[in-house]
């Protein structure tokens, strides 16, 4: 392979170590951060949204923007951060020094997120990165002692790796802090079915998130009323059209690892989800098939049954960086790359954190499960 040419170094990664994505510890388990799993982040429609999301439930705000040339992020882009969660969370199980500044190759991600590699598949990767940086997000969530409103991109800067010949072989990008403590932080940090990658509608996978933040493994599961769900999702459908897709949904009982069912409470539609038979590892219930996008507005990063590329990268990964490796952990000199604040939340290791116990069913309150 040919040596790829770097690209010049600008903005935060002029300072930040990069963390270059080796998949040292075999298979990596796919984690989600807790704050998005069930709280309007991400849009759940396959068209282009640049409606706002404007979500506010006792002291918890959250404003998402999306700009017309690109759109709002979506649940499919989501993805990405799903991925990256995940690789940290593995380096940091191995005692290796982490960092919001990724490397890595498209075939590393594509794979472990489900999808094929085609240059199609590529094209919607790019997609996605523009749109998970053009997205804006202001949230007072984990805005501490003091009250602040943090406000960010879900990425702040990406590039393509190239080599001599112009072939792209290689990508990075920079994550916002707000996102990397979180992923940190183990108690905000769960472990979900590498199923859901499978999942192919939006409220779909946003109701899986909500099922594994909440129901976890709790026998009682939890209970939710369909206005609530819907007033958490942040989608633009009404709620008639939500609460017709829930009922679809516990139908077809398509959520991995959960059983669910409509319940009534008076003249409240109530859904009731419950955990199946949970082993330690997560479950990878049959889903059929590997969904598309079927974007025909916006290029999620959808599948395509297209053949394999040149995006695929045959033998060692650090191939693409042979100077570089991720040092080990040094809590005595912490480097501007790594969070201290957090350091002692991964130490101490709760890989499986679980939502705490819950009365029969909530409505409004922002802090169900956590």
């Amino acid at each position: 392979m040919r040596t790829p040419r770097r690209p010049r170094l600008s903005g935060e990664r002029r300072r930040l170590s990069p963390f270059v994505v080796t998949g040292v510890g075999g298979e990596v388990r796919p984690r989600d951060q807790r704050d998005l799993m069930e709280r309007p982040f991400f849009s759940l429609a396959k068209t282009r949204r640049v409606i706002p999301i404007l979500y506010e439930a006792g002291d918890v705000r959250v404003e998402v923007y999306g700009f017309p040339e690109h759109g709002m992020a979506t649940i499919w882009d989501a993805d990405v951060l799903i991925w990256a969660a995940s690789q940290i969370v593995n380096a940091e199980n191995h005692g290796l020094q982490t960092s919001r500044f990724l490397r890595f190759t498209p075939y590393q991600l594509l794979t472990a997120i489900g999808r094929q590699t085609g240059a199609r598949d590529y094209r919607l990767l790019k997609g996605a990165l523009a749109r998970l940086q053009s997205t804006v997000i202001r949230t007072t969530i984990r805005h501490g002692e003091h009250w602040r409103r943090h406000q960010f991109s879900w990425i702040g800067e990406w590039e393509e790796m190239t080599t001599a010949g112009g072939r792209v072989e290689g990508m990075e990008f920079v994550l916002p802090e707000w996102f990397y403590r979180g992923v940190l932080d183990r108690s905000l940090v769960l472990t979900i079915d590498p199923a859901y990658f499978r999942l192919k509608g939006g409220i779909e996978r946003w109701l899986y998130r909500v099922a594994r933040k909440h129901a976890g493994r709790q026998p009682q599961g939890w209970c939710f009323d369909i206005p609530h769900l819907h007033a958490k999702s942040g989608s633009l459908v009404r709620l008639s059209d939500f609460a017709l897709q829930i009922r679809r949904l516990a139908q077809r009982q398509s959520l991995p690892g959960y059983r669910m069912r409509i319940e009534r409470e008076g003249h409240v539609e109530m859904l009731r989800i419950l955990p199946e038979s949970y082993p330690h590892f997560p479950v990878d219930n049959s889903v059929n098939g590997i969904g598309t996008s079927d974007a025909r507005n916006v290029d999620g990063i959808g599948t395509s049954h297209a053949g394999l590329s040149g995006l695929r990268t045959h033998g060692s990964q650090l191939t693409l960086w042979p100077d570089e490796r991720n040092p080990s952990r040094n809590l005595s000199n912490i480097k501007d790359s790594n969070i201290e604040g957090a350091r002692l939340a991964v130490d101490n290791h709760h890989p499986d954190a679980d939502p705490v116990p819950h009365p029969r069913y909530r409505r409004g309150s922002e802090g169900d499960g956590e």
